[in-house]
């Protein structure tokens, strides 16, 4: 299956990994059609068998991931109405990124601000350039985030924290994110690529079955109990116990030898 390419997205597929890089110069500031890219994209992938892991980078000529939402788009809009419905198509789309059963991977190789922020958390796995900066700085124009960055920041790193971060409007490096909980990696700048394809490949090598209801039931689980979620986890582990790749796995670990899934 081939993708085609879009104005403001470069797609490459190997080895199972698809890698979706962010090309709008001259800072990958998201406007709405890059966006609606976006969302056509993810929703191609999600359909493809070919892929398995999804690798989201930037194009990072000028040292930067993504520097948030178009500004010029923004202070266009003419009418509250307007403006909240930006935001909720933007978190419409990031929500689909997130709930995808398929691995997101981020690949932040420099500037995460605001909206380019927003899009990283909305990703599984955050793996960050040692030179990488992050921030949510719409304060500083009078906004704040709109899409999900109150929501999804106070969730990964604390509401006390998050509110330093939106109400300063401040940036924090690469170290102080992982440090927070932000980013799960921080890798030396000329090994962000290598590094997080590396971690893709590693997972696509897995059982497409296995990997789709771990995603489902980390995703699922965290929206309630604890009891509910080891219920539902329970449930995902007898449909497993039923597949091809299971027994495949199983056979694969008592031969000593490398399984080879099927994804059945």
């Amino acid at each position: 299956m081939a993708l085609a390419q879009r104005e403001f997205l470069k797609i490459k597929i190997e080895d199972r990994v698809a890698i979706v890089t962010i090309d709008r110069p001259p800072v990958n500031a998201l406007n709405g059609k890059a966006m609606q890219e976006l969302a056509e994209v993810f929703e191609e992938l999600a359909q493809s068998p070919e892929v398995k892991v999804i690798v989201l980078t930037g194009e990072g000529k000028n040292n930067t991931f993504i520097a948030g939402a178009d500004v010029k788009e923004i202070g266009g809009l003419k009418s509250s109405k307007e403006a909240e419905e930006i935001a909720k198509k933007g978190q419409g789309i990031l929500d689909k990124i997130e709930k995808m059963k398929k691995p997101v991977i981020a690949g932040i190789n420099s500037v995460c601000l605001g909206g380019g922020n927003e899009l990283a958390m909305a990703c599984h796995i955050r793996i960050a350039s040692d030179r990488a900066r992050f921030g949510q700085p719409e304060i500083n124009l009078g906004i704040i985030p709109g899409f999900g960055g109150t929501q999804r920041l106070a969730r990964l790193v604390g509401p006390s924290k998050a509110r330093e971060l939106i109400l300063s409007g401040d940036m924090i490096t690469a170290q102080e994110a992982l440090r927070i909980g932000l980013v799960d990696r921080v890798v030396p700048d000329g090994e962000l690529l290598r590094q997080t394809l590396g971690l893709a490949k590693k997972i696509a090598s897995k059982g497409a079955v296995a990997i789709a209801h771990a995603q489902e039931a980390i995703f699922e689980g965290l929206k309630t109990s604890l009891e509910e979620g080891l219920d539902r986890e329970a449930k995902f582990f007898g449909k497993i116990a039923e597949t091809e790749d299971m027994k495949e796995g199983i056979r694969a670990f008592l031969e000593k030898r490398q399984p080879k899934f099927q994804d059945k």
